[in-house]
């Protein structure tokens, strides 16, 4: 019993190994670097607002289940300012980093800006606990 189903997992195994180089000769999943997403903000169950650099240009586009709108292109040199000011760490009033913001800790992320943001939550509590701490 044991035998075979070692020998099982290794076929599925096989199969899928096999199945990636194949994907990877034929360039599926790829676009070459042409294409990166910068941001994506969810509106609704089915509405988000994507940020997309092609090449040279970047494009605000709203995507719906139905369809794509261009909303607007921004300059290429805003964006790359707006996204080295968010990487910075966030700071306290005292110009000390927040404890989410400690080196190695995640900053970003798919849930970033939303209310499961667990570096939001804690700028939150480290604010209340500043207002609360008797001085």
């Amino acid at each position: 019993m044991v035998i075979r189903l070692l020998l099982s997992l290794a076929f599925v195994g096989g199969v899928l190994w096999f199945a990636a180089r194949l994907a990877q000769k034929r360039g599926l999943g790829q676009s070459g670097g042409m294409v990166d997403v910068v941001a994506r903000q969810r509106l609704g169950r089915t509405s988000t607002v994507n940020v997309v650099r092609i090449a040279d240009r970047v494009l605000v586009v709203g995507a719906t289940e139905e369809q794509v709108t261009l909303l607007a292109e921004l300059d290429g040199d805003v964006v790359e300012a707006t996204l080295a000011e968010r990487a910075a760490p966030p700071t306290g009033e005292d110009g000390e980093p927040l404890p989410a913001a400690r080196p190695g800790a995640r900053v970003g992320g798919a849930l970033a800006g939303s209310v499961l943001d667990r570096n939001g939550w804690a700028g939150f509590v480290t604010q209340l606990r500043d207002r609360t701490v008797r001085r």
